[in-house]
């Protein structure tokens, strides 16, 4: 049976009862990341500011499970409204960039756990296995 390590929340998460990330191999599981800054401040209602405050969060989880954005296998980003889409693939392009790009899958969802969350961003991505 492959051994499976966690790694724990960055500062920038709040810490519900799950691991930030779980490496098997040499693949890395992030979880859903939102854009909280320290102390779980979020940029109430400006898309903008969260999704660039998840991509900072997410890098440092990947850095942390010894990946990066470069690394990326697989995207998953949970949006709760319709018309952030086009600013999501515009900020996508800017942080994940340049192409290729890992497969994606964008989904709109009715809520997230705290409800000022506006996106949460997760992914699978390879690592250097231990």
């Amino acid at each position: 049976m492959p051994q499976v390590d966690y790694f724990h929340h960055s500062p920038n998460m709040p810490t519900p009862p799950l691991s930030a990330a779980a490496r098997v191999g040499n693949l890395l599981y992030v979880s859903g990341t939102p854009g909280f800054h320290v102390g779980g401040r979020l940029d109430e209602g400006d898309f903008g500011r969260q999704f660039d405050q998840a991509v900072v969060n997410l890098r440092e989880i990947l850095a942390n499970g010894g990946s990066s954005l470069r690394s990326l296998v697989k995207v998953n980003v949970l949006l709760t409204r319709a018309d952030d889409v086009a600013e999501m693939n515009r900020r996508y392009a800017q942080a994940f960039g340049p192409a290729p790009y890992p497969a994606r899958t964008t989904c709109v969802v009715a809520a997230l756990p705290d409800p000022r969350m506006l996106l949460e961003i997760e992914c699978v991505a390879a690592t250097q296995e231990t």
